[in-house]
């Protein structure tokens, strides 16, 4: 990978490239490192492939920087000699996923399109009811008789949140026990059926969870807002995507002779033994 010192250094040296420059293709041979050709789609390859961190340098700078190293890579490369196993193996890999990679992306641009997002978002939201959410307010302590006291506090005109301020132990306490707007399954399920069988501005009797003793009020309700569809666009594009892929792989499959090893024909220990990819492994 480049090196923000490899591209300053270069910084000196860089090619300019006039106007009037002749039209060039991937093939085109950009220098050659004793017999090897290093070529324009080799160097576009490696740019794609940079952080974005390296978009604030100039375009000859990058243009340089990536010749370099290519450049020095080859030198390497040809030093080694016979190419080894381990080589040969991790660029049969590299292919493999790479060309893997292409027929992804073919699946993913004719499968994502705008109106299957649309239709995938009117699919989600067909025939459901908006949920209701809930804005409670509780105190908490630690036994059902300060749990009756309190209440009976709130029963003689004393306003919630004075009381939940003076007596709950719990972190909403001092905001007066408000706990915000929830939905269903937010809740452990005894605070959650409590709040729920509340009329708005109706205070609970004690309700024992297995954090103490609750005293509830339910302060408002209101229907939980559909989500716009851009807010949903990601994920209904990734469902979308992993769908169609998995559609192509099963046709695959069904279209494909595939033999696998029997249970119990490798140590899958044998993964992490690397001296197998040495020239005299046997």
């Amino acid at each position: 990978m480049l090196k923000q010192t490899t591209l300053w250094a270069s910084a000196a040296c860089f090619l300019t490239f006039g106007s009037g420059a002749i039209a060039q293709d991937a093939n085109t041979v950009v220098a050659t490192v004793g017999d090897t050709e290093i070529t324009l789609g080799e160097m576009i390859i490696t740019r794609a492939q940079l952080p974005a961190q390296y978009e604030q340098f100039p375009a000859e700078i990058i243009f340089q920087g990536i010749l370099d190293q290519l450049v020095q890579q080859q030198l390497l490369a040809d030093s080694v000699g016979d190419e080894p196993d381990r080589v040969k193996y991790a660029l049969v890999n590299e292919r493999r996923a790479l060309m893997a990679g292409e027929t992804i992306n073919a699946i993913t641009t004719e499968a994502v399109t705008d109106a299957a997002v649309q239709a995938a978002y009117d699919a989600r939201f067909d025939g459901v009811e908006p949920a209701t959410e809930y804005n409670a307010s509780h105190l908490l302590v630690e036994t059902e008789e300060e749990a009756l006291a309190a209440k009976a506090r709130i029963d003689g005109g004393e306003e919630f949140a004075d009381v939940a301020r003076d007596v709950s132990t719990g972190p909403t306490g001092p905001n007066g026990g408000n706990l915000g707007w929830f939905g269903a399954g937010s809740m452990v399920p005894e605070f959650e059926a409590a709040v729920m069988a509340l009329e708005v501005g109706a205070v609970s009797d004690p309700v024992q969870t297995q954090f103490g003793w609750h005293v509830v009020t339910l302060n408002e309700t209101r229907l939980e807002e559909q989500p716009e569809l851009d807010a949903l666009r990601q994920q209904l594009s990734s469902e979308i995507q992993e769908a169609a892929i998995q559609e192509v792989l099963e046709e695959l499959r069904a279209e494909t002779e595939i033999t696998l090893p029997e249970e119990g024909a490798f140590d899958p220990a044998l993964l992490l033994n690397l001296d197998l990819l040495e020239p005299d492994a046997e």
